[in-house]
């Protein structure tokens, strides 16, 4: 086990040109955010825009988004292990990867959101249950951070033993992972519409709606990163995988516009007070329409985005389907970020409209968060691609032949 430890390490530290300098790179964005956020800890949260009329910003926007990214993985799940599509079957693993990211992803996001985060552990020992969405958000995340890491460890220590996984232990896991990706999201729903006095907030069609846009972006970011992963390394990842998982996505992306558009109806056509919100998104509020850009690139982009996915030849075409791709992620991070977080927040219980933007401070610790994901991704598939491929075991009694040929 140390000699096996040893090899991990030394593979982590060896690489070609490029990855050095990717490395590198992360590593200062991570150490500007790391600044910037010792900043926010000495000064308070009113080095953010975030104020008592809008309290949540970036920070909530990029966290629920990536809770989609992260439930996103029972979409590779469901089609390798439950109906065993070889093509997906092959890279399931470094979906489940992606989804362990995005929650440690998730919960930093969280942290930082926090004016005092040396004191959230109170909540853990004295925690409201079950009353307290915000308790059943944190056991929601964490199970199913710690459901796909159980996955990914056990898959790959059978495999440092070059032996298969066995389908009666992770029958288990698999199963408990499908209806846990759709809680996470849902709980996640949940702490939005629960609130009823924010009406843009408090429908029952929120949790729906999450689903599905989360199996729009998450699946799309997988793609994107698929690409990336076979053209610098050895992993497997098939056309036929790519172009299924897109083929699914356009049916997520024809759930998420209608659902979309049948919120859309109830809120225009009923043209009550609680308008007020989606006319801010959309339109502007008394001269306020610091939204309405992203709100309309928003919209522009997912339906760019379904019908590039709907098209057989535009989905297997693999410029198209980046182009739809970076869509479908701008769209949905839009849609799910500053177009559900803050018209939230408008008009305030008084009246008032503050028009919320970032403030450079939580620019460079979102960034900084988003290098932290890329970072751990990268470690992860650089040490769990030749465990994958048998280059690197526990068994053999030297150097892997992996190894030996790297140190030659």
């Amino acid at each position: 086990m140390f000699r096996f430890i040893k090899e991990l390490i030394f593979h982590l530290t060896r690489g070609s040109a490029l990855y050095y300098v990717w490395i590198i790179a992360l590593l200062a964005i991570i150490f500007n955010g790391v600044v910037a956020y010792t900043h926010q800890l000495e000064a308070g949260l009113i080095v953010t825009n975030m104020r008592d009329q809008v309290s949540w910003g970036a920070y909530i926007a990029n966290f629920t988004f990536l809770v989609g990214v992260a439930a996103a993985a029972v979409l590779l799940v469901i089609p390798a292990y439950l109906y065993h599509f070889k093509p997906i079957k092959e890279i399931v693993l470094f979906g489940e990867m992606i989804a362990i990211t995005a929650l440690i992803m998730c919960l930093m996001f969280v942290i930082v959101d926090l004016g005092r985060p040396q004191f959230a552990w109170h909540m853990l020992i004295t925690p409201n249950f079950p009353n307290s969405l915000l308790v059943w958000d944190v056991i929601a995340l964490n199970g199913y951070l710690v459901i796909n890491i159980a996955a990914v460890s056990y898959i790959l220590y059978r495999k440092a033993h070059g032996l298969e996984y066995k389908m009666s232990i992770m029958w288990p896991i698999v199963m408990l992972s499908i209806p846990w990706a759709i809680s996470i999201h849902t709980v996640t729903a949940f702490l939005y519409n629960g609130l009823s006095s924010r009406p843009f907030w408090n429908a029952s069609i929120v949790a729906p709606r999450f689903i599905a846009s989360a199996l729009c972006s998450g699946p799309a970011l997988m793609i994107l990163i698929f690409q990336v992963a076979r053209r610098l390394s050895d992993i497997d990842v098939t056309d036929t995988a790519i172009f299924k998982i897109a083929e699914l996505i356009a049916y997520a992306m024809g759930l998420n516009l209608y659902l979309f558009g049948a919120e859309i109806f109830k809120e225009f056509y009923s043209d009550s007070i609680h308008l007020a919100p989606m006319k801010y998104l959309f339109f502007g509020l008394k001269g306020h329409d610091i939204l309405v850009p992203f709100a309309r690139t928003a919209i522009v982009c997912n339906v760019a985005a379904f019908f590039l996915f709907l098209n057989h030849k535009t989905r297997e075409n693999f410029l198209t389907l980046n182009v739809a791709c970076i869509l479908v992620i701008i769209g949905v991070f839009i849609e799910k970020g500053v177009g559900l977080i803050i018209p939230g927040f408008v008009p305030d219980t008084l009246g008032e409209i503050y028009d919320y933007f970032p403030t450079a401070t939580e620019g460079k610790i979102c960034i900084s968060i988003w290098a932290t994901g890329a970072l751990i991704y990268t470690f992860m598939i650089k040490t769990a691609i030749p465990i994958y491929k048998g280059e690197l075991s526990l068994l053999s009694k030297g150097v892997s032949p992996a190894i030996s040929k790297m140190r030659s």
